[in-house]
């Protein structure tokens, strides 16, 4: 067997599986909000900036607008964010929070810290998260390209 496809040398892997693992240690907060992990990245994005075009939204989290439209769907149903069409632009569409969305903001506040917490490990020190955040934002930018 080749050496370079050992599943043990693969990054892409390690990168897969703590993904996988992060996303599931979110599960029980968010689903105490009723919310899916994608549509807590959305909720986090319209904290940061409340009125957003789809299409902003989509390139912040990294995704395709026809991905992101059939969650935002969803997210109106459930009252948590309301689709007009733009002013400037009736193509457009701006999505914003409902009372109901800015009020999960604080139920929210502390998700972070109880998921940090758990991520913590010898190598991984709260110190050394900006170094990791550093590498990781330079391996997006150059996939993306």
């Amino acid at each position: 067997m080749y050496e370079q496809l050992k599943l043990d040398n693969q990054l892409c892997f390690r990168l897969y599986a703590a993904s996988r693992l992060v996303t599931q240690a979110y599960t029980p907060f968010l689903s105490q909000l009723g919310i899916t992990y994608p549509q807590y990245l959305v909720m986090m994005v319209l904290w940061e900036q409340d009125g957003q075009p789809v299409n902003d939204l989509a390139k912040r989290l990294h995704l395709e607008t026809n991905t992101v439209t059939p969650l935002l769907q969803r997210m109106e149903k459930q009252g948590l964010v309301s689709r007009k069409k733009g002013r400037k632009d009736g193509r457009q569409v701006i999505v914003s929070l409902t009372a109901e969305g800015r009020a999960l903001e604080r139920r929210a506040a502390d998700i972070p810290a109880q998921i940090g917490s758990r991520m913590v490990c010898a190598r991984l020190t709260p110190d050394a998260v900006p170094e990791l955040f550093a590498t990781l934002d330079e391996m997006i930018l150059a996939l993306q390209q």
